[in-house]
């Protein structure tokens, strides 16, 4: 019995001391940065997609929508954000994820994707920025995966209900 007693103490003991040393962690990072009340509870824009927007294909040159002379297709398939509030103003982090996917004409190497991260209060373009992500595929047997985060969506005036993200590929003026 009084193994099993020993035993159960030095469970107990050791549990102790880690709790301890991660609740220290955890103070010691919250000190560093702290969330107020009205941050938990204040409105976030999810960034959408625009119809048209979310794929993008690339053809050889002379191939335009033919299937065979497909590079690759380009998919953005999620997007989410963070929001940081500032007197008189706001800042989201847009973060969009998606993948490319070789087609019969693919090849490994770097692929520059234009995406467009645009914020809007009605007809009011409050940010719009064209970013060209590169992507390195390094491999035409599968999907390759990317991520963009635009962390300077700056939101004048503050982030309300009536604050718009679009995000999506933009290909600018047809040639």
């Amino acid at each position: 019995m009084s193994g099993k007693l020993g035993a159960t103490a030095i469970v107990v003991l050791t549990t102790a001391i880690l709790a301890g040393c991660q609740h220290g962690a955890s103070n010691s990072e919250a000190g560093t940065e702290q969330i107020r009340e009205s941050e938990l509870r204040a409105y976030c824009p999810q960034p959408s997609l625009r119809d048209g927007t979310a794929y993008l294909q690339s053809y050889e040159r002379g191939g335009q929508d033919d299937p065979n002379r497909l590079v690759y297709q380009a998919v953005i398939s999620d997007t989410t954000r963070t929001c940081q509030f500032n007197e008189g103003s706001g800042t989201v982090n847009v973060v969009a994820a998606g993948r490319i996917i070789p087609g019969p004409k693919g090849r490994a190497g770097t692929i520059t994707l234009p995406i467009r991260v645009a914020a809007m209060r009605g007809d009011q373009v409050l940010y719009s920025q064209l970013i060209r992500h590169q992507v390195t595929v390094s491999d035409t047997a599968g999907a390759t995966q990317f991520f963009l985060s635009d962390p300077n969506v700056v939101i004048p005036g503050g982030i309300d209900r009536s604050v718009q993200i679009v995000v999506g590929f933009d290909e600018g003026p047809q040639r």
